[in-house]
């Protein structure tokens, strides 16, 4: 197998970690959320470099509204300062930027920088960088079952006729890949309500690294653990070893 083929076509990232970086160094929550842009930066760069087609980052989940006020507000400033400091690049380096979740929960205000950020970066060709803002993977499925009940009702679809596909075709991701590689940085080993159909089939990689320490060559190396491994899709690889028969 080439080592063009064992790049991973889409990696998701669940960012984690800022708050305890800040507290490990006597600084408030928010300061580790600033610290974790530069950490976007860094990802972005090492994914057009190796030619990943779509990475998708966990920035705000719908549980994170039960953060503290002040710490929530501090991220929506962030997600504005951010969206004016950052688009000029992703625009230059060809990134094109999607949202997937429900932005209708934001103020004015931080729902036209997201609608900008994606109308000034829609003709890039070179990535596509999902960004997963208010978003709960039990409410995309939620959504997906809906729509499809109500083509139901309208003789659109029978139930018989309803596959995984199906199922996919309705997800905020549709016409994407699934994600071949998922990363959560500081050490935690779960998925937090992150892409939970998506990820079926999906390598996990658990650094320890606090995410505002993410670097490039961090990247880097997960994209090495990744090649080295073995995608079955539950499948058994063939070996001509024979399988142990039962007594």
């Amino acid at each position: 197998m080439s080592e063009k083929k064992r790049i991973p076509r889409h990696v998701a990232i669940i960012m984690d970690g800022n708050g305890r970086w800040a507290k490990l160094r006597g600084k408030e929550r928010y300061e580790g959320h600033i610290e974790g842009v530069a950490a976007v930066r860094e990802t972005v760069r090492a994914a057009v470099r190796n030619g990943i087609e779509y990475v998708t980052l966990y920035a705000f989940s719908t549980e994170n509204w039960g953060r503290p006020a002040d710490e929530v507000e501090a991220l929506m400033s962030l997600f504005c300062k951010s969206v004016i400091s950052e688009t000029p690049e992703l625009a230059a380096e060809g990134v094109r930027v999607r949202i997937i979740g429900h932005r209708s929960h934001f103020s004015t205000v931080v729902r036209e920088h997201l609608d900008e950020i994606e109308r000034r970066t829609a003709a890039g060709n070179k990535m596509t960088l999902v960004l997963a803002i208010d978003y709960s993977s039990r409410e995309e499925i939620t959504d997906a079952v809906r729509n499809i009940v109500v083509k139901a009702a309208q003789g659109a679809i029978r139930a018989e006729e309803i596959t995984p596909d199906t199922i996919s075709a309705e997800l905020y991701t549709a016409a994407m890949p699934d994600p071949d590689l998922i990363i959560r940085t500081s050490g935690e080993s779960r998925l937090s309500n992150f892409l939970l159909w998506q990820a079926s089939y999906a390598e996990f990689y658990f650094p320890q690294i606090l995410w505002p320490d993410w670097k490039e060559s961090d990247f880097d190396k997960a994209i090495e653990i990744y090649a080295s491994r073995e995608r079955r899709y539950g499948l058994v690889k063939e070996t001509g070893e024979q399988l142990p028969k039962a007594d």
